[in-house]
């Protein structure tokens, strides 16, 4: 096994009507940086089966909580629109983004030669299906409800006419000054009025319902039950004791991240997102299958959400009396296709028989750090310094590239008059960092940075120091194999169980290049002990760190460390070639398309365009762009496929 350095190779976009009708979609793909963990999934080209570190597992429900349920509309309305200010083209603002090389991704393991292929021309050339710590892998294929006398009728969901569902709901939000609702019993029967009762109490928690005669009809009057506490926390009493608390569930989605989707099915369930809970976020541009589970909501009223959600799809309902933990999952499995591929078979199948045989370098991918002109690992490396004034510079000064126009408009105005409120005023969306961080410096003044930082998630804080980690590790790699290629020398790192020991002379036989770790600096990891061990100390001292001592002030931002394999070999690798003419046809199906009975796509024998179809299952924190750069042997940054795809965007 030999190592290569990367060659840049061309990528050419067969033109389509597709092409034609996404062109303005792709143009103003949502590029500023999203603070949500391990998962950026506006980027064309980035997808990742990144899980949180241990670290951030406490807190990352309260991501997806909303400050204020006003505030979370405007935002969501502002971040939809298309106005992003710029008459740049989308190819134009990404040179100013990031490529591979300035974090680090520089080598390869195999050895054949490269070619081009079009990676999520549609988002449904992308398919995801989780693997849960038992191994199983998660497939929609069961719209059944669980059968349970407890259950309401079906009447319940149709029942409350349209204007009754907007007073209940905004009486339940208390966004107004009434205490009560009042609906009148139309044909008047105690079935009738128990049917009422079940609708008012299942789709809106946290309300009691009562009847009234008022001149001489009768009324069912609906209030609150235990003010804004009962919003928050789905009424125990009326859940059956038999039953498990939580209701697991397979999410089937398009197109829209984990986050979204839970924010989405909160509204329409009427409940805080906080009550959702789930092993691993998932990306936008791509189809995914997982398993979520909620606390005290019926598979009857999810299943009901079916016939209103579009891009979603609920099924595989069961009770369980837990909930799911961030990271308790063995990994994914991916079905990618790769359009328009230019590789020859004999390079399609020496790269892929490379994949399943040897694997590809462990990189951090690129959306690990972010896709503006400002990397992550930048203020990452700031707030280890305890350089605050450079934290605070770093995420509001203005910088060049793809950004929302209100963006630009505030970073513009801090840097004329470094005040927070005029600056918070040009900004509309005020739930993402810069807002925050705004809030926090008119909240404590100019001198108290990291009060008015800490204000941020914790989640989206620790972002910054795992992605300056990531940085150090893809760097110490690439020279790892540069110095010493694809074979275990002494010095390396191994793991015993959980514990890392060195590899010694004596025993390098009996390692190879799989058995090999190398540390993500910090407090509690030791390093190798060859030149490379060093390189870590170099690089840290340049970055005016010690590595010795990777203890914080601030607990948070003290780094413990930890270790990642230098090489992932992925399970189950199957592909395949095929041909096709139209770009707009699938070229497999998915979960729904089979449960809906649609037939398998018919493909011609001699098309046009040829298609590489493959599939392959990766454990948790690993990219599987990384996989895809192994075999296209290209550089899968945003910058580097738009300016390649220049023509084709405009």
């Amino acid at each position: 096994m030999e190592t290569v350095e990367m060659n840049s190779v061309s990528l050419k976009r067969p033109h389509s009507e597709d092409d034609v009708a996404n062109a303005d979609e792709i143009k103003r793909q949502k590029t500023s940086e999203k603070s949500k963990t391990g998962n950026d999934s506006g980027q064309s080209i980035e997808t990742v089966t990144e899980q949180p570190d241990k670290s951030l597992l406490e807190d990352t429900k309260n991501e997806i909580i909303p400050n204020e349920e006003s505030e979370e509309q405007e935002d969501e309305e502002l971040e939809d629109s298309d106005e992003d200010g710029d008459p740049e083209s989308f190819a134009d603002m990404m040179k100013h983004g990031l490529t591979e090389s300035d974090v680090g991704i520089t080598k390869f393991v195999s050895c054949h030669k490269g070619f081009s292929g079009i990676l999520k021309e549609r988002y449904s050339d992308f398919v995801v299906h989780e693997i849960g710590k038992d191994g199983r892998v998660s497939h929609l294929d069961d719209f059944s409800v669980p059968v349970d006398d407890e259950d309401p009728s079906e009447e319940t969901f149709t029942v409350l006419s349209d204007e009754d569902k907007q007073r209940l709901e905004e009486l339940q939000l208390l966004k107004n000054k009434e205490t009560s609702v009042a609906i009148e019993v139309i044909e008047d029967t105690k079935e009738k009025r128990t049917v009422i009762h079940q609708a008012v109490k299942s789709l809106f928690p946290g309300l009691e319902t009562k009847t009234e005669d008022r001149d001489g009809k009768k009324y069912i009057i609906a209030y609150h039950a235990a003010g804004k506490k009962a919003l928050a926390n789905p009424r125990k009493h009326s859940w059956p004791k038999s039953r498990g608390s939580y209701c697991h569930f397979v999410l089937y989605k398009e197109n829209k991240d984990t986050m979204d989707a839970i924010n989405v099915l909160s509204k329409f369930l009427r409940v805080k997102p906080n009550i959702f809970s789930y092993m691993g976020t998932k990306d936008k541009r791509a189809i995914t299958v997982q398993e979520i589970a909620v606390l005290r909501i019926t598979a009857q009223r999810l299943a009901h959400l079916n016939k209103c959600l579009m891009n979603f799809k609920l099924g595989n309902f069961s009770y369980k009396n837990h909930p799911l933990k961030l990271g308790e999952l063995q990994g994914n499995h991916f079905t990618v296709v790769l359009r328009n591929i230019t590789g020859t078979d004999d390079q399609i199948e020496q790269a892929m028989h490379s994949l399943r045989e040897i694997g590809f370098i462990n990189y951090y991918g690129m959306q690990r750090f972010g896709t503006t002109a400002v990397p992550t690992y930048q203020i990452g490396r700031a707030i280890l310094q305890n350089n605050w004034n450079e934290v605070m510079d770093l995420i509001l000064k203005p910088r060049p590239g793809a950004e929302k126009g209100y963006l630009v408009k505030c970073r513009e105005e801090w840097a004329k008059t470094k005040d927070p409120a005029a600056a918070l005023r040009k900004l509309p969306v005020k739930r993402c960092v810069e807002g925050q961080l705004l809030r926090g410096l008119l909240k404590y003044g100019m001198k108290n940075i990291i009060s008015a930082f800490g204000i941020i998630p914790r989640n989206n804080r620790l972002m910054y120091i795992h992605s300056y980690q990531s940085y150090v590790w893809n760097n110490m790699v690439s020279k790892r194999i540069e110095e010493y290629g694809l074979r275990a020398v002494a010095g390396d790192l191994t793991l015993k169980g959980a514990t890392a020991v060195h590899i010694e002379e004596g025993d390098v036989d009996n390692y190879t290049i799989h058995d090999v770790v190398m540390p993500l600096p910090g407090f509690d990891v030791i390093y190798p002990k060859h030149k490379i061990g060093e390189a870590y100390k170099e690089m840290l001292v340049a970055d005016n760190l010690d590595i010795n001592n990777m203890r914080h002030k601030i607990r948070d931002y003290s780094l413990s460390g930890a270790y990642r394999k230098i090489i992932i070999r992925p399970q189950n690798v199957n592909w395949e070639v095929v041909a096709y003419d139209d770009p707009r046809i699938p070229l497999f199906t998915t979960d729904l398309d089979k449960l809906e009975g649609k037939p398998l796509p018919v493909l011609p024998t001699d098309g046009k365009f040829r298609a590489l179809k493959m599939e392959f299952s990766l454990p948790p924190s690993t990219y599987a762009t990384m996989a895809i750069r192994e075999v296209l042997k290209m550089d899968t940054s945003i910058k580097n496929q738009t300016q390649l795809n220049t023509t084709w965007l405009r």
